[in-house]
């Protein structure tokens, strides 16, 4: 049926404005109902029905070309030299200096390009294009920043069985690569799939390792050789050396031999300074510092029991957890202790109890870090138990500067690279601190939450910006500190300096003070027991009858000194009684004295 409704309009209505209005509504069409139509249906009870309210998607299909992206490096050295002559040696290179110097062929070269290059010189005096124009703005604003740092990266363990972080180190030419060390350090708790696997990590591709490590045993410590990048060195966890070199893969190029290596876990792997460059040496918990040369690893060319009573007894040694060494200070090195004590060592020594030059004992656990100041090489810092502690060399006996007991362990510290009022620390309940001892003593500068793990390892970059820390579980959290922290203060190395120098002033005073103390006391201790063995032996009865006669001596005394307070007492007022007690007790100090008096008078 077709409904229709025809609308007429007069042509000259067309094009006039609408003029509404209000009507009542009126029945246009009525349809009535079909009975007969009804036989056709079936009553549906209940009736379900659903709309779907969302927007009309469709789905397309296209085919991109696949981008592959690969890591390559270039080598880059120092051109001009022949090859059998190390640019990095300064001997090798001055000789040959001089040597090229004495021929004619090179006067003449150097007056022609002599003109070119003064050109050259004086165009770059003329302006200067790197002139900073705003450096005391910037550098006020960045003193004026509070302490801060905010995360740049976080590396985790790629195994499903997670593995302590128990060592990092950064490469020494870029700052975009880091070596880490992978260990359990719970005892007996490694499984059969626990992985021995380490990695150097190419931060900026973080989500796969770019070299995996793949040692005999866990490594517990991993370090760059810094005359050549490619090599590392490892200490492992049932005691060996090993090394590697990047260019041949990332099994070891030579491993030393059970026999000859440490009977414990290797805590501290540390390269030598020498003209090869592939000297290094290694502590374990054993008691044994072990020197070795990466040519030749099938035996150590020196060994150093640390037997502190330079008996070079092994059953006497204290167990090595850290090491330290300063490359201006060759001949020098310190080894942190199981039992909080640090021992400064000297490898030039004749003898091998002179090796051990000194101790110093201040810690109650054992000691985790240990490093000296980079801009005073005499002060060194130590972290162990509950507190971070800074050292002088002068000072044996007591730190010049420590830090407060926290509520947890502290596991790992080090010092700021460009800042040497800063340094820092981390905990066992996943905090970082950053402490600034020129702005702030008793307390962090900053103090972070990092994880909620157990932080394990701490490791600066020489830039001093970026700081990484290694967790229990494997993860390496990099922290990008602010400019404060890591940039050199107006007069700081003079503050420094002058508060160095007037803490161990103050400790060598109190050191001096503690010595004669000691002194008097072995002196009254030893005086009363020569006297004690010339007097005869008295009997219990003796001993009785002696000291009943000092009780009743005592209180006679008491009694003829309050008789004479009450003599003294003037008469009409009332005193109280503990008032009158303790006038007796004060009067009674100047007794002698007012008798002489009286016998004056």
């Amino acid at each position: 049926m077709e409904i229709m409704y025809v609308y007429t309009r007069r042509r000259s209505d067309f094009g006039r404005p609408c003029n509404f209005s209000d009507r009542p509504a009126m029945v246009t069409v009525d349809i009535h109902p079909n009975p007969s139509m009804a036989d056709a249906f079936i009553l549906r009870n209940p009736v379900d029905s659903s709309v779907q309210h969302t927007s009309d998607m469709s789905e397309h299909e296209v085919n991109t070309e696949r981008v592959e992206v690969e890591s390559r490096g270039i080598n880059h050295v120092e051109g001009g030299w022949p090859k059998d002559i190390n640019p990095q040696e300064v001997e090798q290179t001055t000789r040959f200096r001089r040597k090229a110097e004495k021929d004619e062929n090179y006067i003449n070269t150097i007056m022609h390009l002599g003109t070119l290059m003064e050109h050259c010189i004086k165009q770059n005096n003329a302006i200067d294009i790197y002139e900073e124009y705003f450096g005391e703005e910037e550098t006020a604003d960045a003193e004026d920043e509070p302490p801060s740092a905010k995360t740049v990266n976080i590396i985790r363990d790629p195994n499903v069985t997670k593995r302590t972080a128990t060592h990092l180190c950064w490469h020494p030419d870029t700052c975009k690569k880091l070596a880490v060390a992978y260990s359990s350090l719970e005892f007996q708790q490694s499984t059969n799939n626990m992985s021995f696997d380490s990695y150097i990590w190419d931060l900026e591709n973080p989500n796969k390792p770019e070299l995996v490590l793949k040692p005999s045993s866990p490594l517990m410590s991993l370090e760059y050789n810094p005359k050549d990048s490619h090599v590392l060195v490892g200490g492992c966890y049932n005691g060996q050396m090993a090394y590697w070199d990047t260019r041949k893969g990332g099994l070891p190029v030579e491993v030393s031999t059970v026999e000859v290596s440490h009977r414990d876990p290797v805590y501290g792997a540390i390269w030598l300074q020498s003209k090869t460059g592939t000297e290094c040496f290694s502590a374990s918990t054993d008691g044994k510092v072990l020197w070795w040369d990466i040519r030749k690893l099938s035996e150590p060319t020196e060994t150093l029991i640390l037997d502190i009573t330079r008996r070079g007894l092994l059953g006497n040694a204290l167990g090595a957890i850290t090491l330290e060494f300063e490359p201006t200070m060759p001949t020098k090195f310190m080894v942190g202790t199981e039992q909080g004590i640090v021992i400064a060592c000297n490898r030039k020594a004749k003898t091998p109890p002179e090796k051990i030059a000194s101790t110093y004992s201040g810690h109650h656990g054992p000691v985790y870090a240990l490093a000296r100041n980079p801009f005073y090489p005499k002060v060194f810092l130590t972290v162990g138990d509950w507190r971070a502690q800074i050292w002088s060399e002068e000072t044996k006996e007591s730190p010049i500067m420590w830090t407060k007991y926290h509520l947890s362990y502290l596991t790992d510290g080090c010092w700021s690279t460009v800042r040497p009022a800063v340094f820092f620390t981390t905990r066992l309940d996943g905090t970082l601190d950053v402490w600034d001892f020129l702005f702030k003593q008793n307390d962090p500068s900053l103090s972070l939450k990092v994880c909620d793990e157990p932080l394990s390892s701490l490791r600066l970059q020489d830039a001093g910006c970026v700081v990484g820390c290694g967790s229990k579980l494997g993860t390496v959290t990099l922290l990008e500190i602010s400019s404060g922290l890591c940039t050199l203060q107006r007069n700081e190395k003079t503050l420094v300096t002058a508060m160095f120098e007037r803490e161990t002033k103050r400790e060598k005073i109190l050191e001096a003070r503690h010595r004669e103390m000691r002194l008097k006391e072995r002196a009254r201790a030893e005086g009363p027991e020569t006297e004690v063995e010339e007097k005869p032996v008295e009997s219990p009865q003796e001993v009785l009858e002696r000291v009943r006669g000092e009780f009743f001596q005592v209180i006679e005394e008491e009694q003829q000194r309050r008789g004479w307070a009450d003599t003294q007492r003037p008469s009409g007022k009332v005193r109280d009684h503990a008032g009158e007690e303790a006038a007796a007790q004060g009067e009674g100090n100047q007794l002698p004295e007012e008798e002489e008096e009286k016998d004056a008078a």
